[in-house]
């Protein structure tokens, strides 16, 4: 039986996979690829996760698509409209019909011989494994193992008689109503949970180790509400997303030189909001400045209206132990609950945990020093996209993805085979390639890639910087070798 060959083979058929699909439709339709999904559906996270309120803790004005306009009015959005957005997307520019479910790879190896990814599929309906190869590989599959997420080793864990879910293996028919719930966890799951389960339960209290910085903004965008009635949909969506992300852009920077200022403005707004409900300075004044880890979005101040209306609270200490009905804390505290949510975190996983190889060597992430954010020192042919932690993912998979649609025309165009990043062999310092604290992030930062000291060695996280050097900038930038 003949191996399929593509011009290109996307991994991964979330919010990155359809819209790399998409700017090869747009950019380079003579370019023949498909999209491999291990899953039965398309949307990646907005499909994969079913807890109550899972929502983007960024705007879908720049978490959407610069190409494909979010029309919905409100932009803190519901894991059900953003995967409807992505079915129409991928329906609209045709990326629908390229999408191979239920094709898992397990493997991809890239063979210097004949300048080629070969890559290993594992069919989800248990027929036998196959083959397919293409000319560029690239991977979109988000930074996190779906298989499950981090569980930190609980003393007595296994003691508990309760109920115990997982946010990313929710159970469809979980019945909430009436129990005492108990979330454990600081994050943006945590935070989304909290508020979306009170209708139901008994109470719902949020544990968490440390606290987290929070903002808090309405769920609908009063100004681009008032544009969309003035301009035509496009031209509204363009000024509103550049609004964002040059907002975006400013809060960051500010963060970063004027540290204090920026946590003497949260803590006042978290103040404004809860008043003396609960006490803001032991439980959101985390000791690590603004931006160190990610600040976690609040809608319409949902979580604080919970905690000011006595539906759910907020304990701040560590676990000693979990007993038959709940939890004890180092404090001496005990916690009953009829449910417990370890809402611990993600488990990272560059690559998607393929096996990346070339010429049968194994790739080892951590080895790898990144270029634009999205090529490898040494790696031939292959991109793999990272969006921004420090603002929408899509800033960066958008460009990204426009990047490699340019790159292979660009190849085809002078009739090259190969491309690979190449270090010239100067000195260079180097770091991980992100550069928040986040708990999920350092647990395996030996195995994230590392960025350079100067470009386009460096991920400078700006979209505008970004957008200048790879929306325009050149391809054979010296940089690449091609042949």
């Amino acid at each position: 039986m003949n191996m399929e060959h593509l011009d290109v083979i996307i991994i991964g058929a979330g919010i990155s996979g359809i819209g790399a699909g998409c700017h090869l439709t747009m950019t380079s339709p003579d370019q023949t690829f498909a999209v491999l999904e291990g899953r039965e559906n398309l949307g990646g996270t907005w499909d994969l996760f079913k807890y109550p309120g899972i929502r983007s803790d960024s705007d879908m004005y720049t978490f959407g698509y610069a190409f494909r306009p979010w029309t919905e009015g409100r932009d803190i959005a519901s894991a059900d409209s953003i995967l409807k957005y992505l079915k129409e997307t991928a329906e609209t520019y045709g990326v629908d019909k390229k999408i191979r479910y239920g094709h898992k790879v397990g493997k991809a190896n890239w063979n210097s011989t004949e300048n080629k990814w070969i890559v290993d599929i594992l069919p989800a309906d248990g027929r036998k494994g196959f083959q397919m190869s293409c000319n560029f590989l690239q991977t979109c599959m988000g930074y996190y193992n779906y298989e499950h997420g981090y569980l930190p080793k609980f003393k007595g864990y296994n003691t508990y008689k309760g109920t115990l879910v997982h946010p990313q293996a929710w159970p469809e028919d979980l019945n909430y109503t009436d129990k005492k719930v108990l979330v454990i966890g600081s994050g943006a799951t945590a935070i989304t949970l909290v508020p979306s389960m009170t209708d139901k339960a008994a109470h719902v209290t949020m544990l968490q180790r440390s606290p987290t910085y929070v903002f808090t903004r309405p769920a609908e965008d009063k100004i681009a509400k008032f544009l969309k009635r003035i301009f035509p949909m496009r031209l509204a969506y363009r000024l509103v997303r550049a609004k964002n992300v040059l907002l975006n852009i400013y809060m960051f920077n500010k963060a970063r030189r004027h540290p204090d200022k920026v946590r003497e403005f949260l803590r006042d707004m978290t103040k404004d909001e809860l008043g003396d409900s609960v006490d803001v300075d032991v439980h959101f004044n985390p000791s690590y400045d603004p931006w160190d880890q990610r600040l976690c979005l609040i809608p319409d101040s949902d979580l604080f209206n919970v905690l000011k209306d006595g539906s759910a609270s907020i304990i701040t200490d560590h676990i000693e132990t979990f007993t038959k009905t709940g939890v004890t804390l180092k404090s001496g505290e005990k916690i009953e609950a009829d449910i417990i949510i370890p809402a611990t975190g993600l488990d990272v996983q560059f690559f998607g945990g393929i096996d990346l190889c070339v010429d049968g060597k194994k790739i080892e992430p951590g080895d790898l020093v990144n270029y634009k954010g999205m090529m490898f020192s040494g790696i031939p042919n292959l991109a793999a996209v990272f969006g921004y932690t420090n603002a929408s993912w899509t800033l960066k998979a958008d460009l990204t993805s426009g990047y490699v649609a340019r790159l292979v025309n660009y190849m085809k165009k002078h009739n090259y085979n190969v491309v690979t990043p190449v270090l010239d062999g100067t000195p260079m310092q180097t770091e991980p390639i992100v550069g928040l604290q986040s708990g999920y992030l350092l647990r395996k930062i030996d195995a994230l890639p590392k960025q350079g000291d100067r470009l386009p060695w460096r991920n400078p996280e700006n979209y505008l910087k970004d957008y200048k050097r790879i929306r325009w900038g050149k391809i054979d930038d010296g940089v690449l070798s091609f042949k």
